[in-house]
C-alpha cells in the first residue's frame, strides 16, 4: 500500500511556512490524540500518520529530500507506526516544541499527559556510500560499518533533585492579570528527569561510548550521485536513553569505463570504421545489464543517435525508465598502407562518395555555425 503525500496529510501546500506546518500538525494532534479517542484504531493511525508527516516537513534536511525524491528519499527507513523503530513516546516527545508548556497539552484531555520528562534526541551521522552505475540502476543492499555513540553498559541513573523527576520546573509570576504559571525544561537535567549517578570510566559525561556497528542499507533503484538517504534511529543515541538520531547516507557514483549517465538515460559513444558505417554491420555494445548486439544500417552517418529503449535508469519516483543512447562516431585512420591508399584514391571521384546538394547545404550551415 502506497503512503499518502505528507502535504496532503497535514492539509498544507508545498510553499507552506514552518509556522503553518506546525499549526496544521497541532490541530491534527489535538483532533486524533489517543486520550481523546480511546479505542479508536483509525484515529490512532491518523495520529501517527500526522506525526510522521510533521517529523519530515518540520526538518529542513528531510523536507528537502522529500520534496526532491518523495518517499524514496526517506530511504524506506522512517515512519511512525510503520514498524520502523518509532513509538508513541517518540511522538509525544515532539509536544514540548509544538505546545510549549508541558501542562498545556494535558489540559486539553483532562491532564492525561505522558509525564513531564522528555526524551533527548541524539545527533545525526553522515557517511558516504560509493555505488557503481549498475548498482544505482537496479538498487542494492549494502552492509556498512561505522562508529556511533551508544549508551554504555553499567550506567546508573537517579532522580533529578531539582525537578523531582518531572523534567520541568514550574514558575509562578505576578502580572497585572494575576498570577501566571509557566513550565520549562529543567536546567539541571535538561528535561530528562534523571541524572547519572555512576558510569564506566570510558563513558562520556552523558553516559555514552563510541562503538563500531554494522547495518544494512537498502538502496532503491534509480538513485543518483549526490542523493541523500536517511535511516531513522541509526545515528548517535540520545542521552538518558533518548531516541537515536538518523544515519544520513550520501550516494557517490563510481565512474564507468564506457558508459556515462545523463539524468535517467545512459550515454555510450560507439566508434565505427568507415567501411562499417558505409556497408552496415552488427556490433556489440556494453549496457548496464551486460552486452547487447545492435544493427548498424548501411550509410549510417556520424553523429547519429541510436536508442535502446528501457536500458537506462528507473525514475526514483516511479515515472518510467530511461533509455540508452548510442552516439555514432566514425574513426578516420591516421596512416594508410600503399594498398589502402590506392583503394581510397579510386573512391575520390566516385559519385556515391561525394556529398549531394542537400548534404552540401547541411555541411555549409554547420561550417557557418562553428566559424
Amino acid at each position: 500500500m502506497s503512503k499518502r503525500d505528507f502535504y496532503d496529510i497535514l492539509g498544507v501546500s508545498k510553499s507552506a511556512s514552518a509556522e503553518e506546518i506546525k499549526k496544521a500538525y497541532r490541530k491534527l494532534a489535538i483532533k486524533f490524540h489517543p486520550d481523546k479517542n480511546p479505542g479508536d484504531k483509525e484515529a490512532e493511525e491518523k495520529f501517527k500518520e500526522a506525526a510522521e508527516a510533521y517529523d519530515v516537513l518540520s526538518n529542513p534536511d528531510k523536507k528537502q529530500r522529500y520534496d526532491q525524491f518523495g518517499h524514496a528519499g526517506m530511504g524506506g527507513a522512517g515512519g511512525y507506526g510503520g514498524g520502523h523503530g518509532f513509538s508513541m513516546d517518540d511522538i509525544f516527545s515532539q509536544f514540548g516544541d509544538i505546545f510549549g508548556d508541558g501542562d498545556v497539552f494535558g489540559s486539553f484531555f483532562g491532564g492525561g499527559g505522558r509525564g513531564g520528562s522528555r526524551r533527548s534526541v541524539g545527533s545525526n551521522i553522515r557517511i558516504k556510500l560509493k555505488l557503481t552505475l549498475p548498482e544505482m540502476k537496479t538498487g542494492v543492499e549494502k552492509k556498512v560499518k561505522y562508529r556511533r555513540m551508544v549508551e554504555a553498559e553499567g550506567v546508573k541513573y537517579g532522580t533529578c533533585k531539582q525537578c523531582n523527576g518531572q523534567g520541568t520546573v514550574r514558575r509562578v509570576t505576578n502580572t497585572f492579570l494575576g498570577q501566571m504559571a509557566t513550565s520549562s525544561p529543567c536546567p539541571v537535567c535538561n528535561g530528562l528527569g534523571k541524572m547519572i549517578e555512576s558510569k564506566p570510566k570510558d563513558a562520556n559525561d552523558q553516559g555514552l561510548i563510541s562503538q563500531e556497528v554494522e547495518t544494512t542499507i537498502k538502496i532503491p533503484g534509480g538513485v543518483a550521485d549526490g542523493m541523500q538517504l536517511s535511516l531513522n534511529g541509526k545515528g548517535n543515541a540520545g542521552p538518558g536513553g533518548g531516541a537515536a538520531g538518523d544515519l544520513i547516507v550520501l550516494v557517490e557514483g563510481v565512474e564507468h569505463d564506457e558508459l556515462t549517465r545523463d539524468g535517467n538515460n545512459v550515454i555510450y559513444h560507439l566508434w565505427l570504421s568507415f567501411p562499417q558505417a558505409a556497408l552496415g554491420d552488427s556490433v556489440e555494445v556494453p549496457t548496464l545489464d551486460g552486452k547487447a548486439r545492435i544493427k548498424i544500417d548501411a550509410g549510417t552517418q556520424p553523429g547519429k543517435v541510436l536508442r535502446l529503449k528501457g536500458k537506462g535508469f528507473p525514475d526514483i519516483n516511479g515515472y518510467g525508465t530511461g533509455d540508452q543512447l548510442i552516439v555514432v562516431n566514425i574513426f578516420v585512420p591516421n596512416k594508410l598502407n600503399s594498398e589502402e591508399k590506392a583503394t581510397m584514391e579510386k573512391l575520390l571521384d566516385a559519385e556515391n562518395f561525394k556529398p549531394n546538394d542537400k548534404e552540401k547545404s547541411f555541411f555549409d550551415r554547420m561550417k557557418d555555425f562553428f566559424s
